[in-house]
């Protein structure tokens, strides 16, 4: 696979990543019970709705890359080892599941920056300082 190519790739599957992520997010969101209902109700939003932005910019750095962007519940699956949530769990177990899941998305993006350009590494790198700042918040909810 040539360079760019290779990174495309890559995007492709943080694209998926996050989409898979932001999903369960805004599941946990409408989901979440308990005494830190409302806190984690706010928080949910913001972290998926920070996602649903992010979204749109990888997608369009596939493009500017030449290659198409994957799309649809199936492609996305394809790519993505993140697993759906289970709205019954209580919110440490949607927290704790949540961590995770973004420690597995700054690997994913990690990955892919090698060999990216300048403007690619930027659009990665922004990600792993988002999903990095997701994770922190989630950890210190847990105590």
């Amino acid at each position: 696979m040539a360079g760019q190519a290779k990174v495309a790739a890559g995007l492709s599957t943080l694209l998926a990543d996050t989409y898979a992520v932001y999903l369960k997010t805004h599941g946990y969101h409408w989901n979440v019970r308990g005494m830190n209902f409302h806190a984690l109700h706010g928080m949910f939003m913001q972290q998926y709705t920070e996602m649903w932005a992010a979204i749109d910019v990888v997608a369009e750095r596939i493009r500017a890359l030449g290659e198409l962007a994957p799309q649809g519940y199936g492609a996305f699956a394809r790519l993505s080892d993140i697993k759906d949530g289970d709205p019954n769990q209580d919110a440490a177990g949607m927290l704790r599941e949540l961590v995770a899941d973004h420690e597995a998305l700054i690997a994913t993006a990690k990955a892919a920056r090698e060999g990216a350009d300048d403007v690619t590494a930027a659009v990665i790198d922004a990600r792993i300082d988002a999903h990095q700042k997701h994770a922190w918040m989630l950890r210190a909810t847990l105590g």
